[in-house]
């Protein structure tokens, strides 16, 4: 296997990429990644960490199974399968980037929903050196993540962007001693997975999906996300706890 997933006792979920030795995204990889994402979404955690090498995030595609327009259209559709699952998951999701995450280990690290890279974090998406462009997300997520000026000067020059100038950019969130970096995730996803998790949710897609249409079908979106949330007993708990006590007291259930 070279998707490895752990359920913590605090509620969170740890994916690790696990392909010695730069966890370069092959086809079985890629399908193993769409599966946990979809049992994540199926049966979700408190919250999720997707990590990978101590050195190496991940490297990217498996250029080995690069050939032509046919095999480039079986593997984009497995990038495209597997980061959408990502993406998709009910939960926060948080990347903790050591080392190099370049091409497809950068748009895994896009698909997520927060980025803390640690200090020696090296990003980039190296496809244009090959004569090629992003495949798995890099040229739609990156746009919207950094805005299409920096995404077209990342893509189009293929040049690595170092975890310094990844925050001062956005494309990463937070930036960590190396040594710390998967305390700080796992801490960070336990916050989170202590919260109103469904709302968390919902809010999730609520977002995400206001950014497909214009901002009528994005309030409308998230009316009916507004309406759904006060079925869930996490609602009624915190107004409850709010009513009684004031803001940040109440103790949610996850449901």
């Amino acid at each position: 296997m070279f998707v490895e997933l752990e359920r913590r006792d605090d509620g969170v979920a740890v994916i690790r990429l696990n392909r010695p030795k730069v966890n370069a995204l092959c086809a079985a990889l890629l399908d193993e990644l769409r599966d946990v994402a979809l049992e994540l979404t199926a049966n979700p955690p408190g919250a999720v960490v997707v990590t990978g090498g101590e050195r190496i995030f991940a490297a990217g595609a498996d250029i080995s199974e690069f050939h032509g327009p046919d095999e480039a259209a079986v593997i984009g559709r497995k990038f495209f399968d597997a980061m959408n699952a990502l993406e998709a998951i009910p939960r926060m999701v948080i990347a903790a980037v050591a080392g190099f995450a370049l091409g497809g280990g950068c748009e895994v690290a896009l698909a997520c929903d927060l980025r803390i890279a640690a200090d020696n974090a090296t990003f980039g998406q190296p496809e244009i050196q090959l004569g090629i462009i992003p495949g798995g997300g890099g040229t739609q997520r990156l746009a919207r993540l950094v805005g299409p000026s920096r995404a077209k000067r990342i893509v189009m020059s293929g040049a690595p962007v170092k975890a310094a100038e990844a925050l001062t950019i956005g494309l990463v969130d937070e930036i960590v001693p190396t040594a710390e970096l998967h305390e700080r995730a796992y801490a960070l996803a336990a916050e989170y997975a202590r919260g109103a998790v469904v709302a968390q949710g919902l809010a999730k897609q609520a977002i995400m999906g206001g950014l497909d249409g214009s901002l009528t079908e994005g309030l409308e979106l998230e009316q009916r996300c507004f309406v759904e949330v006060f079925r869930t007993a996490d609602a009624a708990v915190g107004v409850a706890s709010f009513l009684e006590h004031g803001p940040g007291k109440a103790t949610f259930i996850g449901r």
